[in-house]
């Protein structure tokens, strides 16, 4: 059984790079935004990830938001929160960072004891920072670039270099790597639609704030992006 996972787990990281290359070397129909050269194999896979979410996840997601109680929906969010500081806490160490990557690591420290594993955020109330760091930012912050923007489905907007990172985070997640596959798949699940409840009300701000959403969702990652990557201050004269 632990052979199959570990094969399964291989094939969907493989098949997230095999998208992003498929998309890379079709082309598609393209606006000539250098940004988004395959313009229109994104939108095809923008529409399918949109259509899986108003069929399938958005649904959970709402019941979810109406059954729990906050409290309770506050502590699975915090629990998958300090599970993602350890990963946190070691891009922040690659990165040069490692006051960063300490207090990341103290805040496991704290939240998984104090906090009983994570279900209480004690750590942000006793001064250590939340922070958010990924492979994709990482790689950034080494220098390198975007490449074109691409979404991949159910995963969505990334880059080249965040597909690249994605493959790394997928693998260092301790949440994607529990040996047991029942409860592996069933903390995915929730964390899948704790986060998604997290993000019901940005969707009506999209809605009415978006003639195209899809070039309004792309924009808006790739701006997010560059200023993360640059900790919330991008140089102006730098175009990634």
């Amino acid at each position: 059984m632990a052979t199959n996972s570990k094969r399964t787990d291989t094939r969907l990281k493989s098949a997230v790079l095999a998208v992003a290359l498929v998309g890379l070397l079709g082309g598609c129909a393209t606006s000539g935004n250098p940004k988004d050269p395959i313009e229109g194999f994104n939108r095809a896979m923008y529409g399918f990830n949109e259509a899986v979410d108003t069929v399938l996840i958005k649904p959970v997601a709402q019941g979810y938001d109406a059954v729990l109680p906050d409290p309770v929906r506050t502590g699975v969010t915090n629990f998958f929160g300090n599970i993602a500081d350890l990963f946190i806490g070691v891009n922040n160490l690659f990165q040069g960072k490692p006051d960063q990557a300490a207090s990341d690591l103290g805040r496991v420290l704290i939240n998984s004891t104090i906090g009983i594993l994570g279900l209480f955020d004690v750590a942000t109330e006793a001064g250590l920072e939340k922070h958010e760091e990924d492979f994709g930012q990482t790689f950034g912050r080494w220098g390198v670039g975007n490449g074109a923007y691409v979404v991949l489905p159910i995963f969505g907007p990334r880059t080249v270099r965040d597909t690249a990172g994605l493959v790394l985070d997928m693998a260092a997640d301790p949440v994607a790597n529990v040996s047991s596959v029942p409860t592996r798949n069933t903390l995915l699940g929730l964390r899948l639609v704790d986060a998604r409840a997290d993000m019901l009300p940005a969707d009506k701000v999209i809605e009415e704030a978006a003639l195209d959403k899809y070039s309004y969702v792309r924009d808006g990652y790739l701006q997010r992006r560059r200023n993360l990557v640059h900790d919330g201050n991008p140089p102006r004269e730098l175009l990634d």
